[in-house]
Order: C-alpha cells, then structure tokens, then sequence
C-alpha cells in the first residue's frame, strides 16, 4: 500500500495558528523586557541612549525566544546569523515606526502626545506583522536537508 507523503512541518494544520499566538505572548514579554531595560538605564543616560540600549537587549531576546519557542529552532547552528537578520529587522521596524512620527509632524504638526501615541501604536503593529511574516519565510523558514 502506499501512503500519500506527509504534510512538509511548515504546512501542518494549526501551526500557523501556535506560531501566531506564542509569538504575540513573546512579544508581551518582550515589551517588559524593554522597559524595565529602559528604567535600569534610564537614571544613568539620557532618554535616546537609553531607549537604544532597551531596544538592543528586547531585540535579542526577543529573536532568541522567537527562533526557540515559536520557530522551534534549536541548538547553535545559524544562532548568530537569526541574530544578524533579527536586528536588520529591527532596524526595519525602527524607520517605519520614525518615518510615521515624522510624517505626523509634517502633517500635523500641533499632534498631541496621544495622537503620537496612536501613531506609534499603529506603525508598531505594522512592523510587527511584516516581523512575523519575515521571521516565517526568511529567517527562520525549513531549509531542505
């Protein structure tokens, strides 16, 4: 008898839908990683500084866990180069997230800090969504033996 071949891993049913939420619960985490990176630094550094320095160490974090957790990539192999195309991310998300705070300001340039907010909020999601689908097919997609 001969039996159809199975489902590749990347196409089993419901994995698309664990990947989604364990990476939504690492991103909750990560975001109090960033803060609390932020408070330590902050006293010592000016806001700039030290927003950079909590977005370094969220970032790693958070693609340390996400290659781990919600990628299932384990052991050392390609550590370094997921750490490489995590922090290209991230400065992919760090332009779209400035880039929409400046066009507010060309735009409305009296925009209250919660209109600034909502903006951020906003251009976050966005960039998280393309981080998700980038981390999916490029970073961390099934390579053929």
């Amino acid at each position: 008898m001969i039996s159809a071949p199975a489902d590749p891993p990347a196409h089993r049913p419901g994995r698309l839908r664990r990947e989604l939420v364990v990476f939504a619960l690492i991103g909750v985490a990560s975001n109090v990683v960033y803060a609390l990176a932020f408070l330590l630094v902050r006293g010592h550094l000016g806001g700039q500084a030290s927003n950079v320095i909590a977005l370094i160490v969220s970032t790693y974090a958070n693609t340390a866990a996400n290659r781990r957790f919600t990628f299932n990539v384990r052991g050392p192999g390609g550590a370094m180069r997921h750490q490489t195309w995590g922090f290209a991310l991230f400065g992919v998300q760090l332009a779209i997230t400035a880039s929409a705070l400046f066009v507010l300001h060309l735009v409305a340039p009296g925009a209250g800090h919660a209109v600034e907010l909502a903006t951020i909020i906003g251009a976050a999601a966005l960039a998280t969504v393309l981080r998700f689908v980038a981390f999916r097919v490029w970073v961390f997609r099934e390579r053929p033996r």
